[in-house]
């Protein structure tokens, strides 16, 4: 089992590593919507839902892999109101992958640095 780290992505914020790369699998930590070049978060909802996934296809290049990788996302949201938004911007990102993830959503009461959007991954090296 081995950490990984990358500075494309935001630094993990409390005593956890941005992800576990276990051989076939990789698990990242929730990835908020932090912009690494500005440290600034996007305002709408569907804008940091692309960062979240920007942040954890970072982290799993590390890891020699790509979004067409990724098998299973967690997306936590602030407000599903929002949801439409944060779906179609999901879509978009996984356009041309071969195949959308599996995925579950979830409206949460607080996300951390007030963000809208978090989202973890589970890539498969094949």
């Amino acid at each position: 089992m081995k950490d990984l780290h990358t500075s494309q992505a935001p630094a993990a914020i409390g005593p956890y590593v941005q992800a576990k790369d276990i051989g076939q699998l990789v698990f990242t930590s929730g990835q908020l919507p932090i912009n690494v070049a500005t440290g600034e978060m996007p305002a709408a909802p569907g804008e940091q839902a692309t960062q979240c996934l920007v942040n954890a296809a970072a982290i799993i290049a590390e890891a020699g892999l790509t979004a067409a990788n990724i098998i299973k996302t967690t997306v936590f949201v602030k407000d599903l109101n929002h949801f439409a938004e944060i779906n179609e911007a999901y879509s978009r990102f996984f356009e041309g992958t071969g195949s959308y993830p599996a995925r579950s959503c979830v409206e949460v009461a607080r996300l951390p640095k007030d963000a809208l959007v978090e989202i973890e991954v589970i890539a498969l090296r094949s």
